[in-house]
């Protein structure tokens, strides 16, 4: 019988049913940080459980830790104290950490691809949402509550419902200026915030096939923001050239006869999905959100609309963020950019930030913040010159953490100001109290931080 590329890789790791719709899956690789996993450690500790494989667990600081001074000890009592307690239940547990200071700290979804600890077909997961990251890959990789990091700390397995199956298919060629944050933001706009609600979804066509793996990952990482379960892409070349050579990665003929067992993960030909949705990539545009979910996005060129009659959460929304229907949102002052977070923090991201702001200064009344997403990502950056271009630039170049993604850590910005950022939620009060979020890309972000306010990219790349 013909399968989808998630039904190839469930199956393969379902382990019992568990009465009519719930199933024992068991989990290849579990990340943790220090957000998520106190809870779950205490309860291991009450109950005189270890943990069943730690070799198949990893942990990183990431959501709470500073990005200044990460030399010095953290000034904010709570991020103190769990960054603590994370280092306390890993030498506890025999788990590998990678904390501050460590060569491979960073932001849990991007390390684990830079090091090659995600792998196609395996099953991962992680006390954070945006585990779908590592679908990219070619896996099936989800967010799980603190009961579930416990849960698989002990048993290296989680009890599931299996999800739907849907594909999106985005077919033909971007125009200049239009990114992988810019589909995924699109898609989310078409389908809204609850489109993919008991879904995993597959993206598939050629406009998702000309990615790098940097942009499928963007993809990915924000498919929950359609209420999924997570997001995949079938792994092919770019992914295992991608790969090759990383830290955690098979080498030699260990590597080959991986890459022919990866080459057999894609879905048959005949495979049926409970719904399917297909784009053209000519569509798209630099896209912009304009209110407090992913879905009440458009792109640069068109306005804000209309409040439905009686949509009191609509009108909610966009008095929260100070608009009104009918607003053009090309010339909308700017005071704060913030580049960095699990969806946009990658090198491809800043080389892209570099290239175009490399010769120009930010606009004087804002603020701009850039955040690698690992120590790699940073020493990569310097190494290649995109730190001076950026410092050049006036920008703020800071050391990885989630930083302004949330509002949990110092990286905050002030109530009633608008910030462009490459990351992926805009609720409210998601970057600081009073916050109000505008999402885009790293190249729309850059163009806002040079210009101080929100500017079609296309425009400015045919100047060039």
């Amino acid at each position: 019988m013909a399968k989808t590329l998630f039904d190839k890789i469930w199956d393969n790791h379902l382990v019992s049913q568990v009465g009519e719709d719930t199933q024992v899956l068991y989990i290849d690789r579990h990340f943790i940080h220090e957000v998520t996993s106190p809870q779950a450690f205490a309860g291991l500790e009450k109950r005189g459980i270890p943990v069943f494989r730690p070799q198949q667990t990893v942990a990183t600081a990431d959501h709470n830790v500073p990005t200044k001074d990460q030399h010095l000890p953290i000034r904010e009592e709570l991020s103190r104290f769990q960054v603590d307690k994370l280092t306390e239940n890993c030498e506890k547990f025999g788990v590998e950490l990678y904390g501050l200071g460590h060569p491979y700290q960073g932001i849990v979804h991007v390390i684990g691809p830079e090091l090659g600890i995600t792998q196609p077909g395996m099953t991962i997961v992680c006390g954070d949402s945006h585990t779908s990251t590592h679908g990219a890959f070619g896996c099936i990789a989800f967010g799980i509550g603190t009961s579930q990091v416990e849960q698989t700390l002990a048993t290296q397995c989680v009890l599931q419902r299996k999800p739907k199956r849907m594909r999106i298919s985005v077919d033909g060629e971007l125009q200049p200026g239009v990114t992988a944050k810019d589909i995924i933001l699109y898609i989310i706009a078409q389908l809204t915030a609850s489109g993919g609600t008991g879904h995993f979804v597959e993206y598939a066509g050629s406009a998702i096939r000309a990615l790098s793996m940097e942009g499928r990952m963007t993809i990915c990482n924000m498919s929950i923001e359609m209420g999924a379960r997570g997001g995949m892409i079938a792994p092919d070349d770019t992914t295992f050239q991608y790969i090759k050579g990383r830290e955690f990665a098979p080498k030699g003929a260990d590597f080959d006869a991986a890459v022919e067992r990866w080459s057999q993960l894609y879905t048959d030909e005949d495979a049926t999905f409970d719904q399917e949705y297909h784009f053209r990539a000519e569509d798209i545009e630099p896209m912009i959100t304009y209110g407090t979910n992913p879905g009440m996005g458009i792109g640069i060129s068109q306005s804000v609309p209309e409040v439905p009659a009686g949509n009191v959460t609509f009108e909610n929304s966009l008095k929260y963020m100070g608009l009104q229907g009918g607003q053009a949102m090309k010339g909308q002052k700017i005071n704060h950019v913030f580049i960095g977070s699990c969806t946009n923090s990658r090198i491809e991201d800043l080389r892209a930030v570099a290239a175009f702001v490399k010769g120009r200064k930010k606009a004087d009344h804002v603020n701009v913040m850039v955040v690698p997403g690992s120590k790699q990502v940073e020493a990569q950056a310097k190494a290649e010159g995109l730190h001076d271009i950026l410092t050049a630039a006036g920008f703020d170049f800071r050391e990885p953490g989630c930083s302004a993604c949330l509002g949990m850590n110092e990286d905050k910005v002030p109530a009633g100001e608008y910030c462009v950022s490459t990351s992926n939620r805009n609720f409210e009060g998601r970057q600081g109290p009073g916050a109000r979020t505008i999402l885009a890309s790293p190249l729309m972000a850059a163009a806002t931080a040079i210009y101080g306010e929100l500017v079609d990219v296309r425009e400015l790349l045919n100047q060039n």
